[in-house]
């Protein structure tokens, strides 16, 4: 989407951009530029800084406020050639400017840049919401400073199990007694199972281990949630599995080889194997942990419908 109010800047980009294959959106000042994105989401925004109206600045911190447009990655395009005007474009969220005029050769590496950039967050996102874990990041203080989905989900199904009252959102403090854990480091001597953060609600087991972002000083938080004990019928019943099936897909919840598998079911670590080929068939995944992920969604589900 370009975002522009004058004519001439339309018509240049809007020619150069569809020429090299992108599709294009255009708006002239940010309301009705706020208003199409309601409809359509764009990849990448460039946004003009003088606008009548409301304009770059605000319209970037507008969409930056939004969850479901934040993550868009936004240039700004100006003539400023101020310090502080570039500075609080990139204080209200921008990733990049390009100075007027406009050069096409630079307009095209620098949106082609950004979105590789923004597509493999996306990938990467992705990837962590289809696994057994979720994450999150949260500052010193316990407010969190990155959601995605996967934290999103597990903090709701925490909040909703512990009975604990508190927004899930970028900028929220975290519940009480996840803030006083991170805030709180662990003793050098501590064993790693005591130094994490452990609960369990209804019969659910929520646990939180920690590492520091060197560069930030925040706290990057890896998060798992499965039930105690599973309830191997309703898993067999519900994703059409053998029993044993069912078993082989508890035991690689809690981290089990197939070697060790065999040893636990008495049988050979290539039977396991064949085991989880049918299963991985017939829950249409590739992967242990995707598997995993699939039996945990459903074993959740199944816990608290029995709550």
């Amino acid at each position: 989407m370009i975002i522009d109010d004058t004519p001439d800047n339309l018509a240049l980009l809007s020619d150069t951009l569809s020429e090299a294959g992108y599709r294009v959106l255009v708006a002239t000042d940010g309301v009705s530029a706020l208003e199409q994105i309601l409809y359509l989401r764009p990849d990448i925004i460039l946004l003009d800084v003088m606008m009548p109206g409301v304009d770059g600045f605000e319209t970037c911190k507008r969409l930056k406020a939004d969850p479901t447009t934040a993550a868009i990655p936004v240039l700004f395009m100006t003539a400023l050639g101020e310090i502080d005007n570039l500075l609080r474009g990139f204080n209200e969220g921008a990733v990049d400017y390009i100075v007027k005029p406009i050069r096409p050769p630079e307009v095209l590496v620098r949106v082609e840049s950004h979105l590789k950039q923004a597509f493999n967050f996306r990938r990467a996102e992705s990837a962590l919401n289809n696994s057994p874990f979720a994450v999150m990041t949260a500052n010193k203080f316990g407010n969190i400073s990155w959601l995605p989905e996967s934290g999103k989900n597990w903090l709701a199904d925490y909040m909703k199990l512990s009975g604990a009252r508190y927004p899930v959102q970028v900028g929220a403090e975290l519940p009480p007694p996840l803030s006083r854990w991170l805030q709180h480091p662990p003793l050098s001597g501590d064993r790693e199972e005591s130094a994490n953060f452990n609960a369990t609600y209804q019969g659910i087991q929520f646990s939180v281990k920690r590492s520091v972002c060197q560069h930030t000083g925040e706290f990057l938080l890896l998060m798992e949630k499965h039930s105690k004990e599973w309830d191997l019928e309703s898993i067999r019943t519900s994703l059409s599995l053998t029993f044993r099936e069912a078993e082989i897909l508890m035991w690689i919840s809690r981290g089990k080889t197939n070697k060790e598998m065999g040893l636990i079911l008495d049988t050979s670590p290539r039977t396991i194997n064949k085991h989880l080929e049918h299963i991985f068939e017939k829950l249409g995944v590739a992967t242990r942990a995707a598997a995993v992920s699939v039996a945990m969604q459903k074993t959740g589900k199944l816990i608290t419908e029995i709550d």
